[in-house]
């Protein structure tokens, strides 16, 4: 229980790292103001949701199995919540292009921090997850 509360700890620091990082280059490339604060702060709670989903995978019996599902299954509702951002905004903005183009960078800082934030955590958990160690007289009749 030790080594899967460290690698969760461990998982959520990293992928904390480098979804800030993610977000401070998309923030100096688009030239943004102070709204793209929640970007900043959607990185803390996608690495702190990743973070309990991971964890809660690792407590499964095919640890490596379990973490490449909640890994596929945060892929597909993160897409699905990025669909239903643009539709909104899409919706929200009714033509205005200028406007458009102004909220369109703080979608895809969300996007490219989002998906660094799962894809650290899910390489990381895996690789610390690793292949199971055979137990003595496992397998046996």
């Amino acid at each position: 229980m030790f080594r899967i509360g460290l690698t969760t700890l461990m998982a959520f620091f990293l992928s904390l790292g480098l979804g800030g990082m993610v977000a401070q280059q998309m923030a100096v490339v688009t030239g943004a103001g102070e709204e793209y604060i929640l970007v900043f702060l959607a990185v803390i709670v996608f690495a702190a949701v990743l973070a309990m989903v991971f964890f809660v995978a690792q407590l499964r019996s095919d640890k490596r199995r379990a973490v490449n599902v909640a890994a596929a299954w945060c892929l597909a509702a993160f897409v699905l919540l990025l669909v239903a951002l643009l539709v909104m905004e899409f919706w929200l903005v009714s033509g205005n292009m200028a406007q458009l183009a102004a909220d369109l960078p703080i979608v895809g800082g969300l996007f490219l921090s989002g998906m660094a934030v799962l894809l650290v955590d899910w390489l990381f958990v895996r690789w610390r997850v690793g292949r199971t160690r055979a137990v003595l007289g496992e397998g046996r009749e």
